[in-house]
């Protein structure tokens, strides 16, 4: 058993997007929804988070839009979305070299993230993760609910680090962790060696005074693309 782990966020850390959304646009124009459907749904998933709602609860809203639908066509769907994904070379290079190089050094390798199983577990075959955790939605009788467990999200991702280094028996001094966003930040507080991707403002103030780790990611133009 490895003494140590590296836990990955996805978005804007491991690939180049936020994954929730490219996944939710693939698969709406699968379903043959009207063109306009993804910029409505979206944007008041945008408008919630500009008026101050919380990121979690805007987590949990993301995954209404799922009710009823088919969790195994779904896993379809996310294999389909990431095959497409990879004719653009989503990856970005940094973080992806760190991420093999804890692999070649036997460390457990965890991607944790908002988003979900249609999106993680393809990515997460891909690179070669030991484990993924994601947002879970509730399922029944095969179907999402529309609601979901706890959003992976903030205070989540330090406590299933904490959980995995428990059970796993490693020490946390030993493990690393890595971030783009300042939701992130406790996931970097969780292990002894934590690393800022990219320039989010709350993380590289937290860098600076405690001496963390600092990698480059998006780049900014593309980054403004991302958000807009």
């Amino acid at each position: 058993m490895s003494a140590s782990a590296a836990f990955f966020d996805v978005d804007e850390t491991l690939v180049g997007f936020k994954s929730m959304f490219r996944f939710l646009a693939f698969h709406l124009d699968r379903r043959g929804e009207a063109p306009d459907t993804y910029a409505r749904l979206t944007g008041e998933l945008h408008r919630a988070a500009a008026e101050g709602t919380a990121r979690a609860e805007v987590n949990r809203r993301y995954y209404r839009l799922f009710a009823g639908e088919s969790a195994a066509a779904l896993a379809e769907s996310g294999r389909a979305w990431f095959g497409s994904e990879l004719e653009d070379a989503p990856f970005l290079p940094g973080p992806t070299a760190r991420f093999a190089r804890h692999l070649e050094r036997g460390d457990f390798t965890v991607l944790v993230s908002g988003s979900f199983f249609a999106c993680l577990d393809p990515i997460a075959e891909h690179l070669g993760a030991n484990w993924a955790f994601g947002t879970r939605p509730v399922i029944r009788r095969g179907a999402l609910t529309g609601e979901v467990v706890t959003p992976m999200i903030g205070a989540a991702k330090g406590a299933t680090a904490r959980a995995v280094a428990a059970v796993r028996g490693l020490d946390r001094a030993r493990c690393t962790a890595y971030g783009d966003h300042a939701s992130d930040l406790d996931l970097l507080g969780s292990v002894g060696h934590p690393v800022v991707v990219g320039e989010d403002p709350v993380l590289s103030a937290h860098a600076l005074l405690a001496h963390w780790e600092q990698i480059p990611g998006i780049e900014a133009p593309l980054r403004e693309e991302i958000r807009a």
